[in-house]
């Protein structure tokens, strides 16, 4: 992430990937106040044997473009909500990259994280089919949390089918 304030955001990427029993890293890395240091990270990931990063940030939301340039692994971005313009700058700052290095971009604020992770999950489940049979069985209860959703609703309003 940018910065430790990004972590109330990231929190929730956190916890899709121990729900899925992920291993991860969690680093604090500013492009603008540290270059050194988000160069030295983009350019070890694959020594280190990661395939998919999650980058967090807010305002000009450069970390997730400078690590999708110094590598190949693939950068999910998480637009951070922000007090300034509520997160629409992190937002066009990751989705307005230039051609050869893209960011996916799955949401913004909470749900981008969770979304980032899931998208990971999906990135990684292409190469491992118990993280896809992980995959069906979150997906089947969120559709169960619908359905008893509906009926909740139903019974709250009297409505019947």
């Amino acid at each position: 992430m940018g910065s430790k304030s990004d972590l109330e955001t990231m929190k929730e990427a956190v916890n899709v990937l121990k729900e899925f029993g992920l291993g991860f890293d969690i680093d604090v890395i500013s492009c603008h106040r540290a270059p050194r240091l988000a160069h030295d990270y983009a350019t070890g990931v694959e020594e280190k044997g990661y395939e998919v990063i999650i980058a967090g940030a807010g305002g000009a939301a450069a970390l997730p473009g400078v690590l999708a340039s110094l590598t190949t692994v693939p950068v999910i971005g998480v637009p951070v909500v922000n007090q300034g313009l509520g997160g629409t700058d992190a937002l066009y700052s990751m989705v307005h990259m230039p051609g050869g290095v893209p960011v996916a971009v799955a949401g913004v604020g909470k749900t981008g994280a969770i979304n980032a992770a899931i998208l990971a999950v999906e990135i990684l489940g292409v190469q491992d089919s118990s993280l896809r049979g992980a995959l069906a069985n979150y997906k089947k209860k969120l559709a169960e949390g619908v359905e008893k959703g509906s009926e909740e609703v139903k019974r709250e309003l009297g409505a019947g089918d």
